[in-house]
């Protein structure tokens, strides 16, 4: 017959603190083993009947974990040895030093091969090169280059730079040639260089969808390279066997072919590549007077958007002017053959289709009122072809 249990008296009884209080103190079932109590809450089962629980009594936290099994199909040999190796892919010929790359401070392990992914370095490129387009300092970039310590994606510096120049204008592109100096021979080794091009020209079809004119700029930048002995010649000569017909590497070919190619190639984008005022001076005088020999309007719109210099348009109508009047001299009514005439009608085409603007023309005409009296030693009749200028344009 089971033991029954009598509760002693005042056991489970309510007890009033106070007199008068309705605050009480439930005295609930002693369970506590020291006080003879036959309740122990210990034992209790928890919510899921104890299932999941862990018993820290039971000494599995303790003593020595099991060796590995080298025999084990699951056996790993780096975990075994603590050793890691954090890699976003297989390892160049150039780490087979033994030699780290670098330290991850996560990690806490030692790191052969690049120490970012491929997407990673890219977007890394991209904001360095953007900020080298605003701020022309090429010792920042080489100096992220070399601290990105991925040397297996050198090649893609190349690559990168160029394709995302190709919709910029020519002082963007005029700095990126500069760059890619400044990247050879450290930390873009000669290999770096030619498997950087190789990549550019594989991915030409790419290009050319958003940007028509990629074939011809990527040959303008093959040749610049040559020339700036970035690329040894002998990379377009075997490009060429391998490729025969390349488009981009006979344009390269043509462009190096020219009588002082190497003069040439220093001002292969143009004008507007960021050259000194006086240099953009003398583009300026060539072109005017190249357009009043042919007075092709389209030609000469098409040189003016190649200087890329809308801040300095001002000056491009005042020297046309001026050169249209001292060849005019005293006698400009033959329409036909007026090189005043002329001029108007190229700055009334170039404001007409958004190339000057208006405030740009009415600048460089105050401009030549302030000339006037200098300018009327040479052309008497300067300030009546002013006005007739202003009321043609």
């Amino acid at each position: 017959m089971g033991k029954v249990h009598n509760p002693s008296e005042g056991e489970h009884e309510t007890k009033v603190k106070e007199e008068g209080s309705a605050r009480r103190n439930i005295t609930r079932k002693n369970t506590e083993p020291s006080a003879g109590a036959h309740f122990d809450s210990r034992n209790k089962k928890q919510g899921g009947a104890g299932k999941g629980k862990w018993d820290p009594l039971d000494g599995a936290d303790q003593g020595d974990l099991p060796v590995l099994d080298k025999n084990d199909p699951l056996y790993d040999e780096e975990e075994a040895e603590g050793k890691y190796i954090l890699s976003s892919g297989e390892a160049p010929d150039t780490y087979a030093n033994g030699n780290p790359t670098g330290f991850d401070d996560v990690a806490e392990k030692a790191v052969y091969g690049p120490m970012l992914t491929l997407p990673e370095f890219k977007i890394r490129v991209a904001d360095a090169l953007r900020e080298y387009w605003d701020a022309a300092d090429a010792d920042e970039v080489v100096r992220g280059v070399e601290e990105m310590r991925c040397r297996a994606f050198h090649p893609e510096v190349v690559k990168r730079a160029i394709s995302l120049s190709l919709d910029k204008g020519p002082r963007e592109r005029e700095l990126t040639s500069r760059l890619l100096t400044c990247l050879h021979p450290t930390p873009l080794a000669d290999e770096d260089m030619e498997q950087g091009f190789t990549l550019l020209l594989d991915s030409l079809e790419d290009l050319v969808i958003d940007i028509p004119d990629a074939k011809t700029m990527i040959g303008s930048y093959l040749a610049r390279a040559v020339v700036d002995e970035v690329l040894p010649p002998a990379f377009l000569s075997n490009r060429n066997n391998s490729n025969p017909g390349d488009e981009v590497v006979e344009k390269a070919v043509g462009l190096l072919s020219r009588e002082h190619c190497n003069a040439r190639m220093e001002h292969v984008w143009g004008p507007g590549d960021g050259r000194p005022v006086a240099e953009l001076k003398e583009v300026m005088d060539q072109l005017l007077e190249e357009y009043l020999l042919s007075r092709e309007l389209d030609e000469a719109a098409r040189c003016v958007r190649e200087m890329d210099a809308p801040h300095f348009h001002h000056e491009l109508l005042k020297r046309g002017v001026r050169i249209a009047m001292e060849k005019d001299g005293m006698d400009h009514a033959d329409a036909a053959s007026s090189a005043l005439d002329a001029m108007a009608a190229l700055f009334s085409f170039l404001v007409k289709n958004a190339i000057v603007s208006e405030y740009q023309v009415a600048k460089g005409i105050s401009r030549l009122s302030k000339l006037m009296p200098d300018m009327k030693l040479d052309v008497p009749a300067a300030p009546g072809m002013l006005a007739e200028f202003e009321e043609m344009a």
